[in-house]
């Protein structure tokens, strides 16, 4: 910045310091507004991303919805007709047709397996029930005795805490309980399955877990087993679809909290999962 003055030695050394201090206040006032232009137009850009990738979610899940919707009926039209045939020309075929036959019956009927457990798991967010007050504890002995048949072949021992009242859609919260305590089931050792369900208060939060004496996972993995259709096991070995985890995953991060599994491979597992307290607990 150049001052001047019709007089010469008008300004003295200290006018200098004065219109220096000046200057530089002005320099980065106009730096600042340059710098909000730019933070504002980076803000912006970002929102416009989210917002895009969220439409893009938002469209994914539907379109999955959709497509698994509508792959129901020919699968068990496929189905149908294959036992239709078989029931009906059982003595025309012989054992070679017959193996086919059951391949096709086989593979049509894991299909539906899968198209159902993608149906519920694109629902987890484009069908929910509103959120509600809703008893834990209710939910735990519904997902029981959804799970009746095979804790009853297990022969499993469970415990659980007293569990509170949460805010949350109540059917999704019966199927998280309902995945994770099936797991601790499906996946057992040697010896029957021993289940604790418990609740732990840590700040404004409820962290739940539901421990196992099953066979573990490795630690490797932790974060693996929550991705759609992965798995660690083979479908000779263990059955399913490899999308309950995430079914549970997707339902916990709807409520507002996050899921994760401390395990070491041979030793057990435990799945924690953190909701936000019922707010009329700590009014």
């Amino acid at each position: 910045m150049n001052i001047r003055s019709l007089q010469p030695y008008a300004y003295d050394e200290k006018h200098v310091a004065q219109a220096e201090r000046i200057g530089a206040q002005i320099a980065g006032t106009i730096a600042n507004a340059f710098a909000y232009e730019k933070l504002e137009a980076a803000q912006s850009a970002l929102e416009n991303a989210v917002e895009e990738l969220r439409r893009s979610n938002q469209e994914l899940e539907q379109f999955a919805y959709v497509a698994s919707h509508d792959l129901q009926e020919p699968l068990r039209k496929i189905a149908s007709f294959c036992n239709l045939l078989e029931s009906r020309y059982a003595d025309k075929l012989d054992e070679r047709g017959s193996v086919y036959l059951h391949y096709i019956v086989d593979g049509a009927m894991r299909m539906q397996a899968l198209v159902n457990d993608l149906l519920l798991y694109s629902r987890v967010a484009t069908r929910g029930q509103e959120f509600a007050p809703t008893n834990a504890n209710d939910v735990l002995q519904e997902a029981f005795a959804n799970l009746e048949v095979g804790i009853e072949e297990s022969n499993a021992h469970i415990t659980y805490d007293p569990l509170p009242t949460v805010n949350g859609d109540a059917a999704q919260l019966v199927r998280l309980l309902q995945n994770l305590v099936g797991n601790a089931i499906k996946y057992r050792g040697d010896a029957p399955p021993r289940i604790h369900v418990g609740v732990e208060e840590q700040d404004d939060q409820w962290v739940f877990s539901v421990r196992d004496n099953g066979i573990g996972i490795d630690p490797q993995y932790a974060e693996r087993i929550f991705v759609i259709f992965q798995r660690l096991h083979t479908r000779e070995e263990y059955g399913g679809t490899g999308i309950g985890l995430s079914v549970c995953r997707k339902i916990v991060e709807r409520h507002g909290g996050r899921i994760w599994v401390e395990s070491q491979e041979g030793s057990g597992a435990t799945f924690r999962f953190t909701f936000p307290q019922y707010r009329s607990e700590i009014a």
